[in-house]
């Protein structure tokens, strides 16, 4: 299932929240969200093998941006570090400033993260900071409905449409009334986001990975209701930076 849906994810032109403490961090305009230490749900026994099983693990407290690293700040590491920019940096709507990033392998997004000194997440944290210690099906609890606060797609995968008021990517900060529990922004919907792990079924070492990807989470513009959960692992080329619908945030674990 996960290969035909590394081709959907290929697009070309491819409620009230409680906020937790966060800090201003080393991203200019993106502050990093804490989410404490503590039990958290991870996984499911409902939904595909690739997300099964369902289990209670025990995290480290960590911290993630706010938001997706936008144009403004991806072009800003790209001046500072002589990185290359990201593919669609001149699009007049995948390139604008306040939009995330888009068209950046896993390597381009490991380098900025590591320019801050910070890390691309695991699986583990962008679960957590997704669902919440209770395993919510969303970001802002498990309630689903005609309308979706997420910039999502048409209802058969893969297309964008405007229903949500965008075509295509929204601003970083949008959606507020579908953030988590702690404030984080975007965790579903907008873009894919890079993690820092290899795909393997849970439990594999890093060896059994079933060959060189890496997982991407969250959905994005122009995912159907079934890509669009908090649980769903898009396995992916690392390689890859030409995808119009896939970008990244960072985090800073404890120490």
């Amino acid at each position: 299932m996960w290969i035909s849906d590394v081709w959907a994810a290929v697009v070309v032109l491819a409620g009230t929240t409680s906020a937790a403490a966060a800090d201003n961090g080393p991203i200019a305009g993106n502050p990093l969200i804490e989410i404490p230490a503590g039990p958290f749900v991870f996984g499911r026994d409902d939904g595909p093998e690739n997300e099964r099983p369902r289990r209670l693990l025990q995290g480290r407290a960590f911290a993630i941006n706010r938001t997706e690293i936008t144009n403004g700040q991806y072009a800003r590491f790209v001046e500072a570090a002589g990185h290359r920019p990201a593919f669609y940096a001149n699009h007049p709507i995948f390139g604008l400033d306040d939009r995330p990033v888009v068209g950046v392998s896993w390597g381009d997004a490991d380098a900025f993260c590591r320019h801050y000194g910070l890390a691309l997440p695991s699986e583990q944290q962008y679960e957590r900071a997704a669902r919440g210690t209770r395993g919510h099906a969303f970001p802002w609890g498990n309630a689903s409905g005609a309308r979706v606060p997420a910039n999502s797609g048409a209802d058969i995968c893969c297309s964008g449409d405007s229903r949500d008021g965008y075509p295509m990517t929204a601003p970083a900060d949008s959606f507020a009334d579908g953030a988590s529990k702690e404030g984080v922004l975007n965790l579903l919907g907008n873009v894919w986001e890079w993690t820092s792990d290899l795909y393997a079924p849970y439990g594999s070492a890093a060896t059994n990975s079933v060959g060189p990807y890496r997982v991407l989470r969250g959905g994005s513009w122009n995912s159907d209701p079934g890509h669009l959960r908090t649980t769903y692992r898009l396995a992916y080329d690392p390689e890859f930076r030409f995808a119009a619908n896939g970008g990244f945030r960072c985090v800073r674990s404890a120490p």
